[in-house]
């Protein structure tokens, strides 16, 4: 009997310390995979995460540049009805006319262009058969030719007494005359120099030219009519030119009881 108490004492005494050791080493197992776990969630988590968002930079960057650009709504206008309107009479007038006159009396002997033709500057309108003029500048024309010659032998007159003088075989008295009459002879073929330029200038208003681009939108004489030159008053106009219609005005009377006032345009 008393070894068997003393060999169960001996078993409740090393029991114990058995159980302790069981239970540490459990625990100890229990903590390292606890650990284990929480890492490879971690690590789970964090690297999927991070490798996701890289993948998704270009598609992030992409939708950031279309989303920048700006949303414009663009609207067609439309013409609706007035909601007042004035209807009021107007003329439509060019900011140019011209009316032609003619600067030499005669009889229309050719018209190239009629009402409404377009004309350029420069072209030829009419032409005007003027009889005095032509024979008046003939006759100037001859008295030029005449006065030349006179004006010729006048130099060989002074010349020859100037030579003479000289020997003192004519007097200083002749000289002097020969002299004056070269110095007359010499204005006189001036003066018909300039009336043969005036006639000139009058036969070459001959021919009506047009001062401008435009439309003809006048013509008061035909073929064959007299016509006097200038614009004295009573004198009739042989043409009139206008400019282009691109370029003229609308005139119209307004009138003050009308309560809405017209814009431009």
């Amino acid at each position: 009997m008393p070894m068997q108490s003393e060999t169960e004492a001996q078993v409740v005494a090393n029991g114990p310390p058995n159980q302790s050791a069981f239970s540490g080493k459990h625990r100890a197992r229990r903590g390292w995979l606890a650990a284990v776990i929480v890492f490879w969630q971690s690590q789970g988590f964090w690297l999927p995460a991070f490798f996701g968002a890289f993948g998704r930079a270009p598609a992030v960057t992409a939708e950031t540049a279309a989303m920048a650009v700006p949303v414009v709504n663009v609207v067609s206008p439309q013409r609706t009805a007035p909601s007042h309107e004035i209807v009021l009479p107007g003329n439509v007038e060019p900011y140019m006319t011209a009316p032609i006159y003619s600067r030499t009396s005669g009889y229309v002997k050719k018209w190239y262009v009629d009402i409404g033709a377009r004309v350029k500057k420069g072209q030829l309108l009419a032409e005007i058969d003027t009889p005095e003029v032509d024979q008046q500048l003939q006759q100037s024309r001859s008295n030029r030719a005449t006065a030349e010659a006179n004006l010729r032998l006048a130099e060989i007159t002074k010349n020859r007494y100037q030579e003479l003088l000289k020997t003192n075989a004519v007097s200083q008295q002749d000289v002097d005359n020969a002299a004056g009459t070269y110095n007359a002879n010499s204005s006189i073929v001036q003066a018909n120099q300039a009336n043969v330029k005036q006639l000139e200038t009058l036969q070459s208003f001959e021919k009506i030219y047009a001062p401008f681009d435009g439309i003809v939108t006048v013509r008061n004489v035909d073929v064959g009519d007299l016509i006097n030159s200038g614009s004295a008053p009573g004198t009739r106009p042989t043409s009139s030119i206008s400019r282009s219609p691109a370029n003229c005005e609308c005139i119209s009377t307004y009138p003050r009881s009308t309560p809405k006032l017209p814009r431009q345009g």
